[in-house]
């Protein structure tokens, strides 16, 4: 059964309801002798309660019922209530809500963001070299920090999955959708345990409700987008470099990076790495975020 792309999920399955297949379960202990019965005792004889059996009159509590004789299976168990809040491997992890704006940087280290815990939109082309820069910024940083790949998302969908490579359709655009909200969820949840998150796209200028407004729906305000955009023939030569299906025509490129070039008057910080390795792309990228977090950009 398909759900729609953000339509509540169906419960989970408990054990025991709706279960048909295999032998029941016994509802009890397997009946044995009957019992040796005593004397019938008079009305209101100790012991007794009217219209009820012995021991449940008021004030009385239910009498724990032993076994019936000739039963040989483990005695019944009482059904175990949540772990205590200290109990081993019961953590309380806070949820994930939106992400809010981050405060600027110390004054004494403006362009250093290494101790602050921030959430990163790196915006880019195939081939732009967004995802490696992402996970250097991510390793080299002094606080947790965790890098989350859009594509990576994407291709958790194993069968059926939509690859564009063969064309874009409405199963491409719901799972691209659906990485996208995945990747929100995990960054909120990251943010709100004390880790930093950076994550790539290539989000075009050109559909603002469905990219920028889509990540700031799914993340929240405190999201710092920043594109990265080196020229079409260092997108072309990195490209050719890509394997599967994130290998991409040249045409395609050249569409796409046509495309990225709308970012240039829109505010957003825009770092050209034509010229610089990833290292030096990284350290440029903190420079650009420590400017961000001083002064964010409208978007």
């Amino acid at each position: 059964m398909q759900h729609a792309v953000g339509a509540p999920l169906p419960p989970p399955h408990r054990p025991g309801v709706g279960w048909t297949h295999g032998a029941p379960h016994p509802a009890g202990p397997p009946a044995g002798p009957p019992a040796p019965q005593g004397p019938p005792q008079a009305p209101g004889a100790p012991g007794t309660a009217p219209g009820g059996p012995q021991g449940h009159g008021p004030g009385h509590a239910p009498a724990h019922h032993a076994p019936a004789p000739g039963w040989s299976g483990p005695a019944p168990q009482h059904t175990p209530g949540p772990p205590a809040r200290d109990a081993t491997g019961h953590i309380q992890l806070p949820p994930g809500g939106p992400v809010p704006v981050p405060a600027p940087p110390p004054a004494a280290a403006p362009t250093d963001t290494g101790s602050t815990t921030l959430a990163v939109l790196l915006i880019g082309p195939a081939g732009a070299g967004k995802t490696t820069v992402a996970k250097h910024w991510a390793r080299h940083r002094r606080v947790p920090t965790a890098h989350i790949s859009l594509d990576d998302v994407r291709e958790w969908v194993c069968s059926g999955f939509a690859d564009p490579q063969s064309g874009w359709n409405d199963q491409s655009e719901a799972q691209y959708r659906l990485a996208r909200r995945t990747c929100g969820f995990a960054a909120r949840n990251f943010l709100a345990n004390g880790i930093s998150c950076i994550v790539d796209d290539a989000v075009f200028p050109d559909r603002p409700v469905v990219g920028l407004g889509g990540w700031k729906r799914h993340v929240g305000p405190g999201l710092l987008p920043v594109v990265i955009l080196p020229g079409l023939e260092i997108v072309l030569e990195r490209n050719a470099q890509r394997s599967g299906n994130r290998r991409l025509s040249d045409e395609e490129v050249a569409r796409i990076h046509g495309r990225m070039a709308g970012w240039y008057g829109s505010g957003l910080p825009i770092i050209d790495n034509s010229q610089y390795d990833v290292e030096t792309t990284a350290r440029v990228l903190d420079e650009v975020l420590a400017r961000s977090m001083a002064s964010p950009p409208a978007w």
